[in-house]
């Protein structure tokens, strides 16, 4: 094997007394791991923060083996990790890339996706405007992976006008007047996620962080992955400073 590609660093642990291990997503290969020899060093910390875009460079004898890898940085994020909420949107997205994908299966969408709204929170740290994309990033990779919403029409009436609330167990939308009996068990449905000239404040964002989460949390981050919704509390936690 042998590989050189961009790549966009999703998580660093550290693996033997100099080495690391990092898994990266790139554009057409899928998330890919590999071992970085003296990842821990004082030249390389830096460059295998999450969030930054490296050139990666992938090698292995065998296809069983874990690659050696060697990277070099062309765009560094690493900045942003003194701005809190910035840090935990970088944390957040890129934990959920590197805990959901199976490793070497292509997501081009996912990753240009992700590139775009990295790139939304390093030009405005503080603005709603990227955390209305990190939660369209999680309904693509939530469909990338099999489990997309339904939000094209109620389930119940089968409009497609004033769909205002989501399903928690079946996924799809509802219509306000189908739902409003019942919203107490229904999930609000953002106008933003369905219409995007659709305006969103902090409230709307919140709603949507909230669908969005009931479903990683039951679908896709369970067992040993569920470790990485702390990540998400934490992001969640300072947009509510911001309500």
């Amino acid at each position: 094997m042998h590989l050189s590609t961009p790549a966009i660093i999703c998580s660093m642990r550290t693996h033997g007394e100099h080495g690391a291990i990092v898994r990266a997503l790139t554009p057409d290969n899928g998330l890919l791991a590999g071992y970085v020899r003296g990842g821990r060093s004082r030249r390389l910390r830096p460059v295998l923060v999450p969030g930054n875009l490296v050139e990666a460079d992938f090698r292995a004898r065998t296809a069983e083996q874990l690659p050696g890898l060697t990277v070099e940085m062309t765009h560094s994020r690493a900045g942003l990790l003194a701005e809190p909420l910035a840090a935990a949107a970088i944390d957040w997205l890129c934990t959920l890339t590197a805990v959901s994908l199976a490793e070497g299966h292509p997501h081009r969408r996912l990753y240009d996706m992700l590139d775009a709204t990295l790139a939304a929170v390093e030009y405005a740290p503080s603005a709603r405007g990227w955390a209305a994309s990190a939660v369209r990033f999680e309904l693509l990779l939530m469909a990338e992976l099999g489990y997309a919403l339904d939000l094209s029409a109620c389930t119940v009436t089968g409009t497609r006008d004033d769909l205002a609330f989501v399903s928690p167990k079946s996924a799809a939308a509802v219509s306000r007047a189908a739902g409003q009996p019942y919203a107490d068990r229904l999930l609000p449905l953002p106008a933003f996620l369905i219409d995007h000239d659709a305006a969103s404040d902090w409230a709307d964002i919140l709603d949507a962080m909230r669908l969005t989460g009931h479903f990683l949390s039951r679908d896709i981050l369970i067992d040993r992955r569920a470790a990485a919704l702390d990540a998400r509390e934490r992001l969640v936690e300072r947009m509510k400073r911001l309500v």
